[in-house]
């Protein structure tokens, strides 16, 4: 008789944009074949190399209205004027085959999700500094200036709500990230002073973002 299948657990991944959460939910899956990403529908266009299926499920608004008619998303929200949402179905069949599953979403997402299944764990990723996250936006060369100005204004309300989330990862480090995402994926206790550092780190991120996004304007 075969051993029994763990049940798989929920990891929701939040972050700004540009923090860096898809390369870094990527790389944990590259290392750990029982963890897989929930891919979200979204009704944006797709960026450079993107493809369906892939990265999103890309629709139309028609489409993903009838989605959320049909009860078909675990969660949905409007980010910068694109509409995203997990569906059901798909983490159910992962969560059934014993898979942990990775939710790259935002915090609106995160939140609903973390209501239907109190289990779930919310991690919000930190960048190294406003001025580091700007930079990175810049460097993917996928949105105009005046674009960037509003991921930056977005990253501050972005930062706020993340001091409702359970863990802080700060990505200054790839592989340093995504040990410490697998340590609370495995449920493992992170060291107090890690736990403490990185809380505080979100703070003076907030801190920053007085003197830091208005000069974005």
């Amino acid at each position: 008789m075969g051993a029994a299948i763990r049940p798989g657990r929920l990891i929701v991944v939040s972050a700004p944009s540009g923090t860096g959460k898809s390369t870094l939910c990527t790389r944990l899956c590259e290392l750990q074949p029982q963890v897989a990403v929930s891919i979200s529908y979204t009704t944006r266009p797709p960026r450079g190399a993107e493809r369906d299926g892939v990265e999103y499920h890309f629709v139309d608004d028609a489409e993903f209205d009838r989605l959320v008619a049909a009860d078909a998303f675990l969660e949905w929200a409007r980010v910068h004027s694109r509409r995203y949402g997990t569906a059901r179905a798909n983490v159910e069949k992962l969560l059934a085959e014993g898979r942990d599953v990775l939710f790259d979403i935002d915090v609106q997402g995160g939140f609903q999700i973390k209501r239907a299944v109190p289990a779930a764990r919310l991690v919000f990723l930190l960048p190294p500094s406003l001025a580091e996250l700007a930079r990175r936006l810049r460097g993917r060369e996928t949105e105009t200036e005046a674009q960037v100005r509003e991921r930056m204004r977005a990253a501050a309300w972005e930062l706020a709500q993340g001091r409702g989330y359970e863990c802080f990862v700060i990505n200054d480090e790839l592989e340093r990230a995504v040990r410490e995402l697998d340590a609370v994926r495995r449920a493992e206790r992170l060291s107090g002073d890690c736990v403490e550092s990185n809380r505080f780190h979100l703070e003076r991120l907030l801190a920053e973002v007085a003197d830091f996004v208005p000069n974005q304007a």
